[in-house]
């Protein structure tokens, strides 16, 4: 099925940009878009497995070389490097989950501009002309299937990142015991 969709955008799509032409100027801001959510979610990959290694290693070496764990002031150290890593863990995640519903309703604006194109193509042409009806619903189709695999892609990217995020919070709360 993936194999005939492909096929089906290659055979009329020579290039990005007869792509993007074809789905109107609404698919370059959900590209855009796209760019951005990619490179936010290679940031926090590149964050995760490594600079956080070493900022985790870094807070358990300040906290195992502590003589006493139990006072108040020591479990108030405690939170703030938990804290502190978390911070950084969390950080981006944000923006991925602004670019899920933002991918679908750019979408949606190019859907309604599509439409706004074949309907003034029927007042135009006074009825029909079918290729400049068919134009307006290209447009409208191609800006809604970008919006919506963005906005898939960014779902799968948010979902993996918050659960990295819960996973290692839980494994801070272990690892820098109380005492």
């Amino acid at each position: 099925m993936l194999e005939t969709f492909v096929a089906a955008v290659s055979v009329q799509y020579d290039t990005l940009g007869d792509f993007l032409d074809a789905g109107g100027w609404v698919t370059r801001w959900i590209l855009a878009a796209c760019a951005v959510l990619i490179t936010v979610a290679l940031e926090r990959a590149w964050y995760l497995w490594r600079i956080y290694p070493r900022m985790r290693a870094s807070a358990l070496a300040q906290w195992n070389a502590r003589a006493e764990r139990h006072s108040w002031a020591a479990q108030r150290i405690r939170t703030a490097l938990i804290s502190q890593l978390r911070v950084g863990l969390e950080s981006g995640l944000p923006i991925i989950k602004v670019m899920v519903p933002m991918a679908p309703l750019l979408g949606l604006l190019g859907t309604v501009m599509g439409m706004l194109q074949v309907f003034d193509a029927m007042a135009m042409s006074k009825g029909g002309d079918t290729r400049a009806m068919a134009d307006g619903i290209s447009h409208a189709m191609i800006a809604t299937m970008t919006g919506l695999v963005v906005s898939v892609i960014g779902l799968f990217f948010s979902n993996l990142f918050a659960s990295r995020v819960r996973v290692e919070t839980e494994r801070l709360n272990d690892l820098i015991a109380p005492g």
